[in-house]
């Protein structure tokens, strides 16, 4: 499997391919358990009753004249403990996983307007004075990758031999199907480390930190290697973390134009145990095999803007689907639909005619 790295140019105004590479060694392990985090939210005072599983939060930092600031989120939370405080306000101390997008502190909340406290319903818990980390955890140590044989060029060549010193702006890897074209993106990879190659004169391989790929994705990349599958279904041998990433390489290929409105699409619903599934097979029932048309009910309504396959209104036939009936909704979902009614509603909401065949 080939890899491509892609940089800024010096104006941070266009990608330039900055080293194609020929293996990743170390690029695919288990993603490391997430950091459990403990902070203390003082001088709390409750809306509503707080359960000891709080799951997804959401704080929202008050100015002092009560205009709402950036949110921030929690996930997986539970109260570990409370304290009482002055009148009817509590500390209390909840453990959770920051994710990795969210800054270590919510930014711009003065602590005399304090927080706001919702869960991923939008009800709101509480309100509270400030926000504390208690005992923070040492981060996991970065996860290591060797890209090897890399061609370098441009300022990546420039710095790697000497001739400048300069930080490396952005940059990105992407695995590449056998045609050289883009099957995945990879991560974003940070260089630490490079020596000159034994596979090649004026080939280097690079030592860099980024996130590893779930050892999965060894298994759906070389389903894509030769270009967009032949065949349908190829997803279906995937649990729903493989499905969603299955939708990688599908979106890198997706294809055009859109045809005519009023179209008909045949949905195979026969392995849409899960909502990722049924976002597997709605790509395929509009673009054949390895087909995408959104990995979620936004990217879906992206979709039937246009550049996707397809334009609406249009009729979705949906075959088998006492399969979606049956198992959608069996398990809590955040943010996604949990029934098989939402995304019948969400589908004739966006003027597609749904017939259950």
């Amino acid at each position: 499997m080939r890899f491509a790295l892609w940089g800024e140019d010096e104006d941070h105004e266009e990608e330039q391919l900055w080293a194609s590479c020929e293996e990743a060694e170390g690029l695919f392990a288990e993603p490391p358990e997430p950091v459990r985090r403990r902070y203390e939210l003082r001088g709390f005072t409750a809306e509503a009753a707080l359960p000891a599983a709080l799951g997804f939060l959401v704080l929202q930092p008050l100015h002092e004249h009560g205009r709402p600031a950036r949110e921030w989120y929690l996930e997986d939370a539970r109260v570990l403990a409370t304290r009482a405080r002055d009148g009817s306000r509590q500390d209390v101390t909840v453990e959770a996983v920051r994710p990795d997008d969210q800054p270590p502190h919510p930014a711009g909340a003065p602590s005399a307007a304090g927080f706001s406290l919702s869960d991923h319903q939008d009800r709101v818990l509480g309100h509270f004075r400030d926000l504390a980390e208690v005992l923070p955890v040492e981060e996991p140590p970065p996860h290591s990758v060797r890209l090897l044989g890399c061609a370098v060029r441009g300022p990546l060549r420039e710095v790697l031999e000497g001739r400048e010193e300069r930080p490396l702006g952005y940059r990105h890897l992407d695995a590449l199907d056998a045609a050289g074209a883009v099957l995945a993106p990879v991560g974003y990879p940070h260089i630490v480390d490079w020596q000159p190659s034994p596979r090649g004169p004026g080939l280097y391989d690079l030592t860099v930190h980024m996130e590893p790929q779930p050892p999965v994705v060894a298994d759906i990349w070389p389903l894509w290697r030769d270009g967009t599958p032949a065949v349908p279904n190829l997803w279906a041998r995937f649990d729903d973390s493989g499905r969603a990433l299955w939708l990688d390489p599908a979106l890198a290929h997706r294809r055009g134009p859109d045809r005519p409105a009023g179209g008909t699409y045949h949905l195979d619903g026969r392995h849409v145990t899960d909502t990722e599934g049924f976002f597997c097979a709605l790509g395929e029932a509009v673009n054949g095999p390895g087909g995408y048309f959104g990995r979620c009910l936004n990217g879906v309504s992206d979709a039937l803007c246009g550049g996707f396959g397809a334009t609406w209104p249009f009729t979705l036939v949906w075959h088998h689907h006492e399969v979606a009936r049956r198992c959608l909704g069996l398990q809590p979902l955040v943010r996604s639909p949990a029934t098989f009614p939402e995304l019948l509603d969400f589908l004739r909401e966006k003027s597609i005619d749904v017939v259950l065949a």
